[in-house]
């Protein structure tokens, strides 16, 4: 094996470790699903074309802008919507504007919502008096399991961000002893599969109200 193939099956190993599986093929669905090229998805996220190929490819291991990754969340939290195929190109265009103007997470971490896609029950008019708005509709089963997978995305990619497996896997022993219930979400997040991150965000997070 070749320095530079050696290089590139290390890197793909890295990215599982910190992403959950390859960015190449997170990627590459996010193009089939909205329909993007390669540099179009590069313009959203604010990299240059090569930088995201080189990542594809793992000849690049790992987003280093925050901001980037931010985004990056922001599209596939778009494109898993399943609402997605009902809404107009214009409107998925003008959403993914909107991503790309976004330049930091905040500071929980996860990404919030503001202005016409806040779920909140009243808004401000032109008059800047409170407005009252309908009700939210009652989430639906797709719904809770969309938003649970979004919220355990969030959270295995800032732990895999800030440390690495074999880190996560070390802190939680330290706090297995006195905080178990504190070590358990280290371990589900930073190390476990995507399944069980999602069962536990919907089990602590979504069922308790939090969001």
């Amino acid at each position: 094996m070749s320095a530079a193939e050696d290089t590139v099956v290390r890197n793909r190993a890295l990215q599982i470790e910190w992403y959950g599986e390859p960015l190449g093929e997170r990627v590459r669905r996010l193009l089939d699903r909205l329909a993007l090229s390669q540099s179009g998805l590069a313009g959203v996220l604010g990299l240059s074309a090569p930088m995201l190929s080189q990542l594809m490819s793992a000849q690049r291991a790992k987003i280093s802008n925050p901001a980037v990754l931010h985004r990056l969340l922001a599209v596939e939290e778009l494109a898993a919507d399943p609402r997605l195929d009902e809404l107009p190109a214009a409107a998925v265009k003008d959403r993914l504007a909107e991503i790309r103007a976004e330049s930091a997470p905040t500071t929980s971490g996860l990404r919030v919502t503001t202005g016409a896609h806040a779920s909140g029950g009243t808004s401000e008019d032109g008059s800047g008096r409170a407005a009252e708005q309908a009700p939210p509709a009652r989430p639906s089963v797709q719904d809770g399991r969309t938003r649970a997978e979004t919220g355990a995305r969030h959270v295995q990619a800032l732990l895999r961000e800030v440390a690495s497996a074999g880190e996560i896997e070390a802190a939680a022993a330290l706090l297995a002893g006195r905080y178990p219930d504190l070590a358990e979400a280290l371990r589900v997040y930073g190390t476990g599969r995507a399944s069980e991150a999602e069962a536990h965000f919907a089990r602590t997070v979504l069922r308790a109200g939090l969001l």
